[in-house]
């Protein structure tokens, strides 16, 4: 089973600023590029951090209002001086990737970390690319017929060597459905998770049946305690 990796769907030719690129300029890499961020580099092209539309807002959200409103706390309250340049304004240190994470590491990463991009750097930590979450999202343009390929020729054959027939695969809107009749629950419960983790799949339904039921029973809940008066 091949995944796609980082590499397969990040963007590789990245527009990058140095660290004392201007907040005018910063603004025209955004327009010219039609880009939400720009990654900030070193001499060496190692990224130091991300300036994306939001740092730029918060900047300006922090100035003064010249009618009189209150403002948003910013840069310029902390430091009283308002950044004008990149590695002011930057969000840092850069959050990266590798481009041989699967798209799956590459996912739970922004997630746990909230951000809607990473950074892609090479084996000596120099800028490589840039993934997003819309890039992540294109494994589920994959068409049902080839998930169902993938499933029948290289999860049930090549990989389990289950019998031609033996399960029945359909796939609807990256939605899976396996019918079929096994000998151990166990060889279903692998079919499932092996299923899963095919690119675009969406959901597994499993309606297979097995002859023996060899898979370790969960254990039972506890009883609940009557509660105290």
């Amino acid at each position: 089973m091949q995944h796609r990796t980082v590499r397969d769907v990040m963007t590789h030719q990245v527009v990058s600023a140095g660290a004392d690129c201007s907040f005018k300029e910063l603004v025209g890499m955004l327009a010219d590029n039609d880009i939400s961020a720009v990654p900030v580099v070193d001499g060496q092209g190692r990224p130091v951090g991300v300036v994306s539309e939001g740092d730029l807002l918060r900047n300006q959200a922090s100035r003064p209002d010249p009618l009189g409103h209150g403002q948003l706390a910013g840069p310029s309250d902390r430091t009283g001086v308002q950044p004008e340049t990149a590695v002011g304004l930057m969000t840092g240190p850069a959050l990266t990737a590798r481009p041989e994470w699967s798209v799956v590491e590459a996912a739970r990463a922004m997630e746990r970390d909230a951000v809607k991009r990473l950074v892609v750097v090479d084996e000596i930590g120099r800028l490589a690319g840039i993934v997003s979450r819309s890039d992540l999202l294109r494994v589920f343009l994959r068409t049902d017929r080839f998930i169902r390929e993938e499933i029948v020729n290289d999860v049930l054959g090549r990989t389990l060597r289950i019998a031609e027939g033996a399960v029945q695969v359909q796939v609807r809107e990256g939605v899976v459905t396996l019918r079929g009749t096994l000998g151990l629950r166990s060889l279903g419960l692998l079919v499932v998770r092996l299923s899963q983790g095919v690119d675009g799949v969406v959901n597994v339904h499993d309606l297979m049946v097995f002859d023996v039921d060899d898979a370790p029973a969960l254990p039972e809940p506890s009883a609940a305690l009557p509660a105290t008066p």
